[in-house]
């Protein structure tokens, strides 16, 4: 049976001064699975990922990612695991306006400490043409649409061929046609590293995609009545 690459248990997390609070009493996936991540706006599906990837503390419960208890690290120790393992495609995008979409693209590369041979900057071009964006290497973020900015992020997830993949909705800012190559590319880069992948979306026309789809909507409410994760 395959190994878990995330197993998380009795999670609770509150923002300070809010009515929000997150709550699972169990939440695993598999190496290797492809799971999407429904529920209503609000519900804490991109929490759930910063809360996988070290990004936020659990107020109590234990989060497990890649074999690592993230309470147990440091936090220059959980960014060197995003680097080395994790792909993140943000809902916000986070490209630094100062940077090319080249330089976006390489920047996980370089903050691991990695030198940028000839075949990353082909693997760069490589994701860039399939996402569409390989004429605006040169452009920084002002330059580009919002969907542009989507497909740039996209392919800095993915540069470093991560074990994990966590994307936050990556074709929300895509037409259908993009938004469905988009995804063929998400696809076929964790096909090819054997990768696990948690996407979040809205989208429920995608769904026959996954493996697994979760609703968080309704395994928080589960959760806050104890009655265990419904799906």
């Amino acid at each position: 049976m395959p190994e878990s690459v995330v197993d998380i248990n009795q999670l609770r997390f509150a923002y300070s001064g809010t009515p929000f609070e997150l709550k699972l009493d169990h939440f695993e996936i598999r190496d290797g699975e492809r799971v999407a991540l429904i529920g209503p706006s609000g519900c804490g599906k991109s929490t759930l990922l910063d809360l996988i990837a070290g990004i936020r503390e659990p107020n109590e419960g234990s989060v497990e990612t890649a074999g690592r208890t993230m309470g147990s690290m440091s936090m220059a120790q959980r960014r060197t695991l995003r680097l080395e393992s994790i792909g993140f495609v943000f809902q916000e995008f986070r490209l630094l306006e100062y940077l090319t979409v080249l330089d976006s693209i390489l920047l996980p590369i370089r903050l691991a400490g990695q030198s940028v041979d000839r075949a990353l900057r082909e693997r760069t071009q490589t994701l860039a043409s399939r996402a569409g964006i390989a004429h605006l290497l040169k452009r920084r973020p002002a330059r580009l649409s919002q969907g542009e900015r989507q497909r740039a992020a996209i392919c800095r997830a993915l540069i470093g061929t991560p074990s994990l993949v966590l994307a936050d909705e990556p074709t929300g800012n895509l037409d259908p046609m993009t938004g469905n190559a988009v995804l063929d590319l998400l696809f076929d880069e964790v096909n090819k590293a054997g990768a696990t992948l948690l996407l979040v979306t809205h989208q429920h026309e995608i769904l026959p995609r996954f493996d697994r789809v979760v609703d968080l909507g309704e395994a928080n409410e589960s959760a806050g009545n104890e009655s265990g994760v419904s799906r």
